[in-house]
């Protein structure tokens, strides 16, 4: 068989996310004119190439099953995936989804847009994402059951070791051998501050990491057959014809592919044989510099791309440009920097790099000469722009004609029409639900959440919960888009998938759960799924017997009750099942408290502080009811001192227990004849939320005071822990409140306290003389 003609065959190893490396591959290219490009990258994304030219970086490729599996949403969150003995791949994965991101300096970016500009055949030229998602499901299916994932390639041999080191960073391994202690600065020396006209580094970047392969061995596993099918890619690629093939790839794999051709067909046909397989699709997605950095987890990250995106859109000045834009944002801060402060701050990171042997002042550089001169040596306001400028937040787009499923489009337009825009930063909305846009802006939120796309928060809002407003923290992140994907078997719509995601999740959910449900349906308006969650809702209230349950699943329900109309909802079958429920906690509640212990004492405690409040918003017969319960209950003497306390201070507060009656329950708790700690967890009941009323009740007051008093000194040290945690849950200014109102008792109580103390005449003797002498000699002097 005739030797494959590699004459014409040009690697170019890269970095892959690198302003240098993307000009040196833009400058080799021209300089090579090549006929026919090949990308690592996922050969199912071939036919997005033709719409590169409508996209703006940053973007990724999204490779996902076409059919994912039922729990794949989980999955959403994004790992951090790595190859054979752990070295970072270039892409952001999950089980049944992988990202390849993009951005404006990505070298393989670059190759895209100058394949795209000159009609060059181009193509991806990696392992297919069928082989590599199906090998990850195995391989999760597999620890699952093992109970614990394996790591291919992991060995306690010291030489293995030392070869996993070389497969795990051999860029660490070539700069210190250049006599560097830090990679990214080696690579960004040679190759990413590289200027224009210098020759291309890629014959010697191929000839570095071919050493380095020597020592570390031969690839294995999954990295082997990445290598083998890129072999057989670009011998299908030679042997079309084409006499000037450029490929660009990560730099690790150059030499694997500058000498393909002296590895064995047959031996890579083998090394692909038999992989699983399973049915994708590819689309384009927004991508964020935020995902592109490698604080993110993202494997093939880099510390800074907003630098490097600087780098590579400003190389005339970028020190001087760097500076001038850190000063602008400082100013908007209210620092004042002037322009001689960018001056000295430029001559300084160049001075820097002039003693550090560097070929142009990086990161590190211009950092430094930020703090130190922009502002006068304070890290602290440096802190303000550097990271801010370092991330260089942004986030890219894709045209419509991108492929999506019919659930995205629907999200899109609904962006549109509501004048939400997808954006990459933390956005607080202030909606007002009586305006019928800021109500639409909710629902469609409200809808996400139901389908686990978490585009926004919803948070506090000064005027409480059930009013006319709603505040939100929106962000949208790219793996959003995946969420839509595996929430598209629901629906192709967001209000069909709700629907349906709904009558899902009620069918398997215990009666807590289905009142919050029934509480998610009505605010994101799912008319269609409302029905049946309250038939469920209805039966589950009717059989559940658990006393926990019913407090647990009440108020979201009546939340909902009393607020339905707000959303233009009918209420009042709600508040007929709240009313059943509030009913049976009313029976169930007295048994329940029986016996508990303090810890056992302090969640119900929780929980009838969350069911008084459902009945207040039920109000009417219903917290008639409610109250009448607790009135009863309050005067067992068998109740936890925690639950008793707690009762007392609400009947008190709704106006049932007078001033008088409040007193001498809580002089019962108090008196001496009770556990001290059985009486501090009654005034921690007592106080539980506020303590105001020491404030204004001086008898109240008084009689705690008193009892503190009269404990013997090794109970007040038992019951210390307890008043701690009780007084230190109030604010500041409460606390300052209850201990002037304390002094003030304290000064008129010091003079019962004399009075009534018993006296020890001989120990007083002395004192008495001495006193007795001083007055008699005073009288004396004033006649």
């Amino acid at each position: 068989m005739a030797r494959l003609d590699t004459s014409g065959l040009h690697v170019l190893g890269v970095r892959h996310h690198g302003p240098g490396s993307a000009r040196a591959v833009r400058a080799a290219l021209a300089e090579i004119k090549p006929d026919a490009v090949l990308i690592e990258g996922p050969p199912e994304a071939d036919a997005l190439i033709p719409l590169v030219g409508e996209l703006e970086p940053p973007v990724a490729l999204l490779v996902h099953l076409a059919d994912p599996p039922k729990d794949a949403a989980a999955s959403a969150a994004g790992k951090k995936t790595t190859a054979a003995g752990g070295r970072p791949l270039r892409v952001a994965a999950g089980d049944g989804w992988a990202f390849w991101p993009f951005a404006a300096f990505s070298p393989e970016w670059e190759a895209l847009r100058y394949a795209a500009e000159n009609d060059v055949p181009v193509r991806f030229c990696d392992l297919p994402a069928a082989h590599t998602l199906a090998e990850r499901l195995a391989e999760t299916e597999a620890s699952e059951e093992d109970g614990a994932a394996t790591e291919e390639g992991v060995t306690e041999d010291p030489e293995a070791v030392g070869r996993d080191r070389l497969r795990l960073d051999p860029l660490g391994v070539l700069a210190e051998a250049a006599g560097y202690d830090d990679a990214e600065r080696w690579w960004d020396d040679v190759v990413e501050q590289r200027g224009d006209g210098e020759p291309s580094p890629f014959p010697a970047i191929a000839d570095a990491m071919a050493a380095v392969r020597e020592e570390s061995g031969p690839e294995q596993g999954r990295g082997a057959r990445r290598e083998a099918y890129m072999r057989q890619v670009l011998r299908a690629t030679l042997k079309q014809g084409h006499e000037r093939v450029a490929v660009v790839c990560g730099a690790w794999h150059a030499p694997a592919l500058r000498g393909v051709a002296d590895f064995p067909v047959s031996a890579d046909t083998g090394l692909l044989k038999g992989l699983p397989k399973v049915k994708v699709n590819a689309t384009w997605v927004p991508w964020t510099h935020g995902r592109l950095a490698s604080a993110s987890g993202y494997g093939a990250g880099v510390t800074a791309p907003g630098w490097y995106h600087h780098l590579y859109t400003a190389p005339d000045l970028p020190i001087h440009r760097w500076l001038t834009e850190a000063a602008r944002r400082l100013r908007e801060e209210g620092h004042h920097v002037s322009s001689s402060h960018v001056i000295e701050g430029v001559r300084l990171a160049e001075s820097l790099a002039v003693l550090r042997g560097r070929p142009l002042a990086g990161l590190d550089e211009v950092s430094e000469a930020l703090t130190a001169v922009l502002c006068e040596g304070e890290p602290v306001r440096a802190a303000l722009v550097h990271h801010a400028m370092a991330i260089g937040e942004r986030m890219g787009s894709v045209p419509p004609t991108t492929p999506m499923v019919p659930l995205q489009r629907d999200v899109i337009a609904a962006q549109k029409r509501l004048r939400l825009k997808a954006e990459p930063f933390d956005r607080d909305l202030d909606l007002d639900l009586r305006k019928e846009g800021h109500r639409e802006r909710s629902v469609l939120l409200h809808r996400l959440r139901m389908l686990d796309v978490r585009w926004g928060d919803p948070q506090e809002t000064s005027g409480g919960k059930g009013t006319f407003r709603e505040a939100w923290r929106i962000r949208w992140e790219p793996e959003l888009d995946v969420a839509l994907i595996e929430a598209s078997r629901w629906g192709t719509t967001v209000a069909g998938a709700a629907s349906a995601r709904a009558a899902e999740r009620a069918a398997d959910a215990d009666l807590p759960e289905l009142t919050a449900l029934t509480e998610q349906c009505l605010l994101a308006d799912l008319a269609d799924a409302l029905p049946g969650v309250l038939s469920l809702l209805t039966d589950r209230a009717a059989t559940d017997g658990d006393v926990t349950h019913l407090m647990g699943a009440l108020p979201p329900l009546a939340r909902s009750a009393r607020y339905g109309d707000v959303r233009g909802t009918d209420a009042a079958h709600l508040r007929t099942v709240a009313e059943q429920i509030l009913r049976r906690v009313c029976v169930g509640l007295p048994p329940a408290v029986h016996g508990l212990d303090d810890e056992a004492a302090a969640r119900f405690v929780t929980r009838i502080d969350h069911t008084h409040s459902a009945a207040t918003l039920l109000g009417g017969e219903a917290l008639a009811e409610w109250e009448a319960t607790l009135a009863s209950l309050a005067r067992r003497e068998t109740l936890p001192g925690r639950i008793s306390g707690r009762l007392n201070r609400m009947l008190s507060d709704a106006g049932h227990i007078d001033a008088d009656e409040l007193r001498r329950r809580l002089g019962l708790a108090m008196s001496q004849g009770t556990e001290p700690a059985a009486a501090a967890a009654w005034l921690e009941g007592f106080l539980q939320g506020s303590g105001l009323v020491l404030v204004h009740d001086d008898r109240m007051l008084g009689l705690i005071d008193a009892w503190l008093l009269g404990l013997p000194e090794e109970r007040f040290t038992a019951v210390l822990p307890l008043l701690r945690r009780t007084f230190g849950a109030f604010d500041g200014t409460e606390r300052r409140e209850i201990g002037e109102a304390a002094a003030r008792l304290g000064g008129a109580r010091r003079v019962e306290v004399r009075a009534r103390a018993a006296v020890d005449a001989d120990r007083a003797a002395p004192a008495l003389a001495t006193a007795l002498a001083i007055l008699t000699d005073g009288r004396k002097r004033a006649s």
